[in-house]
């Protein structure tokens, strides 16, 4: 029979045109169309989720990192026998000459009670210098208030300037707000490693005045840390003219492996050294194993969608046999009628995840808005941050998790119409229109 058909390079427009028409509801296949717009709903859901889900993952796995790493050092230096270090200066000079090093803080930490009128809560002190405590980006910003130098009215451009001389501490929001202090009010320190009496072990108390209040963004931090000046520290702690440890920042945080040898060596081998991976191992190992099962979760519903192609598709070539046997009377070759009902499928795959990936895309810009909404018709916070850490809801898109997110539902959806097209092709058009 002679070739009647108008074009029959492969993808054709024709092709494109009989892809198109099946797609179109009409009342005998309006079965098959609702199968089609659940697919193409559940790829789209699936997608915008996996995207959703993978940014927020992400920047909680940042934001975390970025304020731990402004509040502890990226590797820290101390005694092995736990005894303070008196020559610290000179060690924290030899520390900042080695390549990659960004600079060394000697810090006197110590734990002990905080305690007001009005509550009695456990407290970590660190003791530190006006001039390394300006260098903490994660205190050093928009949130600070203090009122150094200022008679405690609130400065006009916060800072920690003059913090070694005002004889205060600073204290995080949420402790402030437990104790219910402001600046100027008093809170009480209570170390139980006092002075030895003739009745034992006196516990050491001493009274400041909060001269300022920081804002990390985390709860622990903010409910439970108290910075004082360095020498009031070593004094409070008895630690004379040392500190606990050195804290050394590096301009590569996650390759901070590198820079254990070189520290190691020059701080002698009576010292020893952790880095923030090793103190935090267990929390952001356990970030990294919920990302990865979140991942395979959620591609389950990408997953499922595509099943539902594949018995759309089934459902249509069997209700497309008496077309199909015409076309290929007409000329159509397998290929042909393969390539029909794989545009078909891939048209539902493509435009789901196309959808999904909007949809994902401006829920993740808008997350925090979401969060704020939520919270406002139901009344209750869905992001509490005494539960986790951060006091506002993170999203950050990774550009090649997102490729690959997309990727993987393309391919999907492309795979779920092999099968499908490969029936519609191998149909005999003989069988099909003998009891038409």
């Amino acid at each position: 029979m002679a070739n009647t058909l108008p074009d029959t390079r492969p993808f054709a427009p024709f092709e494109w045109m009989l892809a198109g028409r099946y797609l179109r509801a009409r009342r005998r296949e309006g079965f098959i169309s609702v199968i089609s717009l659940f697919s193409f709903l559940g790829i789209l859901l699936g997608v915008a989720t996996l995207i959703v889900v993978m940014a927020v993952l992400n920047g909680f796995r940042a934001e975390l990192l970025d304020k731990i790493l402004g509040f502890q050092g990226h590797v820290s230096v101390y005694r092995s026998d736990t005894s303070p270090l008196p020559d610290y200066a000179a060690l924290a000079q030899r520390l900042t000459q080695i390549p990659g090093v960004v600079r060394a803080v000697p810090l006197v930490e110590g734990q002990a009670m905080a305690s007001s009128l009005h509550n009695n809560t456990g407290a970590l002190v660190r003791g530190i210098s006006e001039a390394d405590i300006q260098k903490l980006p994660s205190l050093n910003n928009g949130d600070l208030r203090t009122a150094l130098n200022k008679d405690y009215t609130p400065d006009a451009t916060p800072s920690f300037k003059g913090f070694d001389t005002a004889g205060g501490v600073a204290i995080g929001e949420r402790m402030a707000w437990r104790h219910q202090l402001g600046l100027g009010s008093r809170i009480t320190v209570i170390s139980p490693d006092g002075p030895d009496t003739v009745i034992g072990n006196a516990p050491r108390i001493r009274d400041y005045p909060v001269v300022a209040i920081f804002k990390v963004g985390m709860s622990d931090y903010d409910e439970n840390v108290l910075y004082m000046p360095l020498s009031e520290a070593q004094d409070y702690f008895v630690t004379d003219e040392g500190v606990n440890q050195i804290e050394v920042m590096v301009d590569d945080p996650d390759n901070v492996e590198q820079y254990l040898l070189p520290i190691m060596t020059e701080a002698g081998t009576d010292m020893a050294v952790s880095n923030w991976k090793e103190r935090n191992s267990t929390f952001f190992n356990a970030l990294a194993v919920e990302r990865n099962v979140m991942f395979l979760v959620l591609t389950m519903i990408i997953l499922v969608a595509a099943l539902n192609i594949i018995s759309g598709l089934i459902m249509l070539v069997k209700d497309k046999g008496r077309d199909i046997a015409i076309l290929r009377t007409m000329g159509a070759t397998r290929g042909t009628v393969q390539r029909v009902f794989f545009l078909t499928g891939a048209a539902i795959g493509v435009a789901g995840t196309l959808g999904g990936f909007v949809t994902g895309l401006l829920i993740c810009l808008n997350t925090e808005r979401i969060r704020q909404f939520i919270s406002w018709i139901s009344g209750v916070d869905p992001f509490n941050p005494e539960l986790y850490y951060l006091a506002q809801l993170p999203a950050r898109m990774d550009s090649w998790q997102t490729v690959l997110i997309v990727a993987m539902s393309l391919g999907l959806s492309f795979a779920a119409t092999l099968y499908p097209s490969w029936r519609a092709a191998k149909l005999d058009p003989v069988e099909a229109l003998r009891y038409e």
